[in-house]
């Protein structure tokens, strides 16, 4: 004899695991593109120095000064146009979120759409902008035994530079991760609660430590080093609604829109150091 057993399904949602955004530590929102699409910057030359000419006599050069050649400043211009404008929409059926005891609900949907869809999409966009448009890339396996060392280089490299050795960040696959915390220069506990918060998880060589998934950076990045200054990372638009009335749906048509972009500044590019963890594809 066989005995139908009773299932009930419990109010609640197995919710994936995402982590939160940490672009916001190295990328900045100095620009506003409110009645615009794009922005221009200005890049100013400079002039170089010269031999100040003391006595003139009539063997002198008539075309120069006494401060040497006149040359005009060059004052050109680099282009941001956002790129990217994107968006989502789904549908909430009344009777579904009333027979999933309230887990299948627009509110909460929209969030899990948020933390699962949006920000990783931004993530991963920002770092692959970063990681193109930095001053230096260097290539080779580290290891617990190279990884300082390599990290040091990178640090030597932004400070040769004169990148502010203020507000760097030092961004981590949780590969590389793995090989800082077997090593006594890291720090992993002047770290307050707040700067917890944001995701930095310890010190070295005076930059804040950032562990990234390794899904959100780019191919075989084993870390970054990059200062905040470096990348322009504007959001112009978020858009996103619960639409419970309308004739599309018995329930909530659920809509987004976010229109963002990410640029690297020509002449602060230095600013941003990577070290691939791979050896270099072109044998050099």
């Amino acid at each position: 004899m066989s005995v139908t057993l009773a299932k009930k399904y419990a109010p609640y949602t197995d919710e994936l695991f995402k982590a939160e955004s940490k672009i916001s530590l190295v990328t900045n929102t100095d620009f506003d593109w409110s009645g615009a699409h794009t922005v221009l910057v200005y890049k100013i030359s400079t002039s170089e120095m010269n031999d100040y000419a003391r006595n003139v006599d009539e063997n002198s050069d008539p075309c120069l000064s006494r401060y040497g050649a006149i040359y005009d400043l060059n004052a050109a211009t680099e282009e941001m146009m956002l790129k990217n404008d994107r968006s989502f929409i789904f549908n909430v059926d009344a009777l579904d979120t009333d027979e999933t005891a309230g887990q299948l609900e627009a509110d909460k949907a929209l969030a899990r759409e948020l933390r699962e869809v949006v920000i990783p999409e931004v993530d991963t966009y920002t770092y692959g902008v970063m990681a193109a448009g930095a001053g230096n890339t260097v290539y080779g396996e580290l290891s617990a035994e190279s990884v300082y060392a390599a990290i040091l280089a990178g640090s030597e490299t932004l400070d040769d530079a004169e990148v502010p050795d203020t507000e760097r960040v030092l961004i981590v696959c949780p590969a590389v991760y793995t090989l800082l915390k077997s090593m006594k220069q890291f720090d992993s506990t002047d770290v307050g609660a707040e700067l917890r918060k944001l995701g930095v998880v310890g010190i070295l060589d005076g930059m804040a430590v950032v562990k990234v998934p390794a899904s959100r950076l780019p191919e075989n990045l084993g870390f970054m080093i990059a200062h905040p200054a470096a990348t322009v990372a504007p959001v112009k638009l978020e858009d996103y609604g619960v639409h419970p009335d309308t004739v599309l749906s018995s329930g909530s048509i659920v809509t987004g829109r976010i229109c963002y972009d990410a640029f690297v500044l020509d002449n602060k590019k230095d600013g941003i150091y990577v070290h691939m963890n791979c050896e270099d594809p072109d044998g050099e």
